[in-house]
């Protein structure tokens, strides 16, 4: 049996009708830079979040970088953000001048440890990142109170969590201002690059618009220097279609997980997905963690299963940040996290079948 670690082309294919319908219109509007669907998928969004405002933004790196512009965070700022996570975090970071400050994720969850946070913070501190990572709400509590005890601006990293909840509420409302990334993968995924700033803040809100847009709010007319990093007016038509079928696909990743968690309890040598009280997981990537995950990783992939592993080089030992100088040894748990994790595949459309004989075979090689 192939069973593909993600299958997108099964996805967009049950949406075929719909997704040719949106491109259709947007082709006859004649209307491809913020036009009427750009602000009809912020608008829906925006209710889908809980939010008041959604601005649509070129991608998800800008989403973060944006957000962090808005908020006046710049060169020899502090930003503090966990060292488990995709390198676009940081790189946001490091594109506004400020540096990125690596706190230690709890082993538990892979997601920032919010006991560790306080004691990373500077009089450069100016914000914090917490990354909703695989699917998971961060310890959203105890954040906040740390930045309103430290007046520091919050700034959710959504990419990975569209839909999950924490206590009642939808990531990407709890922030400041808020990025999330609707690459193709995502748990609402675009056909190409697209991302979105998330916020109730008005001043934030307008920010954002106007550096995605030329600085500008009216055209011809520059209040800042801005950038060129708007939603696509295709991509927000296809996004549109999507977004009405995200709880659907939210729940079967989580009827997945579930399925997964029966078949692999027990099993020894693995660890599986840990979820947080109140929260509700949406399971974009259900990670085990293993020793001999690289061994694992080979069989399965033997046996026509693929697999991935987020992420192999955690930041802090990447070529690109040798400036923070850190070392082999340094951020000892993300290191564990990478050298150890692998996600299996969940996406809507893994039939049961494909469960259970990903779930066999790594009963098999164990």
């Amino acid at each position: 049996m192939k069973i593909p670690f993600f299958d997108l082309k099964s996805i967009n294919a049950s949406l075929k009708k719909e997704l040719a319908a949106a491109y259709n219109a947007v082709v006859e509007e004649g209307s491809y830079i913020l036009g009427d669907k750009v602000k009809k998928f912020e608008a829906g969004y925006a209710v889908y979040c809980q939010s008041t405002h959604c601005i649509g933004v070129g991608n998800g790196l800008d989403a973060i970088r944006l957000s962090l512009e808005a908020a006046g965070i710049g060169k020899d700022d502090e930003v503090i953000i966990p060292s488990n996570t995709y390198i676009a975090t940081a790189l946001a970071v490091s594109y506004v001048g400020a540096k990125p400050v690596l706190v230690e994720p709890r082993l538990t969850t892979y997601s920032i440890d919010a006991d560790k946070i306080e004691a990373a913070i500077t009089k450069k501190t100016k914000a914090i990142i917490p990354v909703h990572l695989y699917g998971q709400c961060c310890e959203m509590d105890s954040i906040l109170k740390i930045a309103k005890r430290h007046n520091l601006y919050v700034v959710e990293d959504n990419a990975q969590a569209q839909g999950a909840m924490y206590k009642g509420q939808k990531t990407g409302s709890f922030g400041h201002v808020n990025a999330t990334s609707f690459y193709p993968t995502k748990n609402l995924g675009a056909l190409g690059d697209a991302g979105a700033v998330t916020t109730n803040n008005e001043k934030l809100a307008d920010k954002v618009s106007m550096l995605r847009n030329y600085g500008s709010q009216k055209k011809y007319y520059h209040e800042i220097i801005g950038y060129n990093s708007r939603l696509d007016e295709l991509q927000a038509a296809f996004l549109l279609v999507k977004l009405k079928h995200l709880n659907k696909w939210n729940k079967e990743r989580q009827r997945i997980a579930k399925k997964y968690t029966a078949l692999l309890k027990g099993v020894d040598n693995i660890i599986l997905p840990v979820s947080i009280a109140d929260g509700a997981h949406v399971y974009h990537q259900y990670v085990i963690r293993t020793k001999k995950r690289n061994e694992l990783q080979e069989y399965l992939l033997k046996k026509g299963i693929g697999t991935m592993v987020h992420y192999p080089v955690p930041i802090h030992l990447q070529k690109a940040y040798s400036n923070l100088n850190y070392k082999k040894g340094s951020l000892p748990i993300a290191e564990e996290i990478s050298d150890t994790i692998m996600s299996l595949p969940i996406y809507p459309g893994l039939t049961e079948s494909m469960l259970e004989y990903v779930c066999k075979s790594i009963k098999g090689f164990f």
